[in-house]
């Protein structure tokens, strides 16, 4: 009986894991499409002006990568203490026992954090850059 109700908390921390895996990506989603739905309405409003005069949603679209980016710093970082590398320095996780999944979760969502991070940056850049709409 012991058994079962440990492993029904195995799954369920494994089952969190899960969801901390797709979280990151999925801030980076919703990071994209804000802002070019913010840079959409921007030009859709302000047509012939330069977007460096429009500094409220240049202002909006950098706050947005600033909360992005700090959510997927959390979830990296959580990610990271999940891995655990630095305690044993495994990063081989080719047995098949909890401690290596565990261990997979935790280094599969701070590959993604990692990616997520540096896709956020990369959708933000063109609102940074770039000076007008057409």
């Amino acid at each position: 009986m012991a058994e079962k109700g440990q492993l029904s908390r195995e799954f369920a921390e494994e089952q969190s894991s899960l969801w901390r895996i797709a979280f990151a990506p999925t801030v980076w989603a919703v990071h994209f499409v804000a802002c070019y739905a913010t840079a959409a309405v921007a030009c859709a409003k302000f047509p012939e002006a330069e977007l460096a005069h429009v500094g409220v949603w240049r202002v909006a679209i950098s706050a947005g990568t600033l909360v992005a980016l700090a959510l997927i710093a959390w979830i990296g970082w959580r990610a990271w203490r999940h891995w655990d590398y630095l305690d044993d320095h495994d990063y081989s996780h080719g047995r098949d026992d909890n401690e290596s999944r565990h261990e997979f979760l935790g280094h599969a969502g701070f590959l993604l954090a990692v990616v997520s991070f540096i896709g956020v940056l990369a959708t933000w850049l063109p609102a940074f850059l770039i000076e007008g709409c057409t």
